[in-house]
């Protein structure tokens, strides 16, 4: 490039895709500025959800010690509701709650802030309270930089990185997005709620810093979506995550479903007498693989929630840990195209593939059927019921009328409910391909 530039990375966004990106470009030793419309890094994150840390070994070693963690999850369950019924495959181990432990839950603002601070540390600038309002062009139309909402506050790079999270503007602006319906998108609302640690402990059966994840299908009746359940120190956080265009046809607000989510008779024991500290409410790109944006272009990559890398998919519930494993590989690959003098998107189509290669895109490719699946009909509001009452018939004493076997009560339970056995078969062998 023959333009002066003021660095040779612009990054957009300190969230965690943001963050690791400019972590590992300042560590080479490249000049990259991180730029963060909030206040601080994390501030437009909701306040706390689980992190799959195994990411951060190799880039950040100390982060065990060091991160802000909340609880290291040692029990995770998974819960099938109806109005008055519940299901749980409830799994502990002692294992996650040692060295290199697996979850842990935190706050993102402080998590967010502490993994943008290492960025610093290594000699990135951060500039916050700043948004990039669009793309810099050159005289030949090849992206340059950024402009902000700052006066004279364009910035030039060689490159820019895009992570600027959910329905990125940027990523629209240079022409990556192709997939931007509102079916493609839910909206996790949550409320973290006040509790003493040790009534916390006392409900959920943990000590010391271990926690609990709950995942909840059937939380939001009518509507696509799930419902979740994680301890935090000194707060439980409980929400929704519910498909946009259905929420936007029921007419019903966010709220109100976690309301009932917390009147449910499985949740109300575990939330009394807690108080409301936050609300909060976000956008996620739970379309997955099919719905993704191109994700490099001339001069320019896509990282994160920008580049719809949540996991959305049933059994896995995942987002930071992809965020960061795109960001630091975003960043690798702009390394080196900026050392060879080569930022076309010719030489940044390294970053696909590498992505590929890795547990990024190669999880999203294997499940990206995964979100249709789990957001279907019978999956959101015929299998919960028909679960439910054949368990219950199951268990219930039915002296003096001989005991009847389980494929018979699940039988009476789809016909009670209009689910067809060839659609149980079929559901089932699409699980086993999706999971096992």
């Amino acid at each position: 490039m023959s333009e002066p530039v003021d660095v040779d990375v612009i990054v957009v966004g300190a969230g965690p895709a943001g963050s690791a990106a400019a972590l590992t470009l300042a560590r080479s030793g490249r000049s990259v500025v991180l730029l963060e419309r909030g206040p601080f890094p994390g501030s437009k994150n909701m306040y706390g959800g689980v992190i799959y840390g195994r990411v951060l070994d190799r880039l950040v070693p100390e982060w065990i010690t060091e991160a802000p963690i909340q609880r290291w999850v040692t029990r995770r369950s998974t819960m099938m509701m109806t109005s008055t019924q519940a299901l749980t495959i409830d799994y502990r181990t002692e294992s996650w709650g040692e060295k290199p432990y697996n979850g842990a839950t935190a706050y993102r603002p402080d998590f967010d802030s502490w993994l943008a601070s290492k960025a610093v540390e290594a000699g990135a600038t951060l500039v916050t309270s700043t948004t990039a309002t669009g793309l810099l062009r050159d005289e030949g139309g090849k992206i340059c930089g950024v402009s902000t909402d700052r006066p004279d506050g364009d910035l030039r790079a060689k490159m820019v990185i895009a992570c600027d999270g959910v329905n990125s503007f940027l990523a629209k602006e240079a022409g990556l997005y192709h997939h931007g319906g509102v079916e493609h998108f839910t909206l996790g609302a949550k409320e973290t709620l006040s509790l003493p640690k040790s009534v916390i402990d006392d409900r959920f059966g943990v000590r010391g810093n271990h926690g609990v994840d709950i995942e909840i299908l059937g939380a939001t009746p009518g509507l696509a979506g799930g419902g979740f359940v994680y301890t935090n120190l000194d707060s439980i956080s409980v929400g929704i995550v519910v498909s946009l265009s259905d929420l936007q046809t029921a007419k019903v607000r966010p709220e109100e479903l976690i309301a009932n989510l917390k009147a449910h008779p499985a949740i109300a024991p575990l939330v009394e007498g807690a108080d409301v500290a936050e609300y909060s409410a976000h956008l996620i790109p739970e379309g997955g693989y099919k719905t993704m944006p191109e994700l490099y272009t001339d001069r320019m990559l896509v990282a994160g929630d920008a580049a719809c890398m949540c996991l959305a998919a049933g059994l896995w519930l995942e987002g930071v840990n992809f965020a960061i494993g795109a960001g630091e590989i975003a960043a690798q690959m702009a390394i080196e195209a900026v050392r060879d003098g080569d930022v076309s998107a010719q030489k940044l189509s390294g970053y696909q593939r590498r992505l590929e290669e890795s547990f990024v895109l190669a999880d999203h490719r294997k499940l990206a059927d995964a979100p249709e699946f789990i957001l279907g009909d019978r999956m959101q509001n015929q299998y919960p019921k028909v679960i439910c009452d054949a368990v219950e018939a199951m268990f219930t004493v039915s002296n003096p009328t001989p005991k009847a076997g389980l494929s018979q009560h699940m039988k009476a339970a789809a016909s009670k409910h209009g689910v067809k056995i060839r659609h149980l078969l079929k559901d089932a062998r699409t699980a086993s391909k999706l999971f096992g």
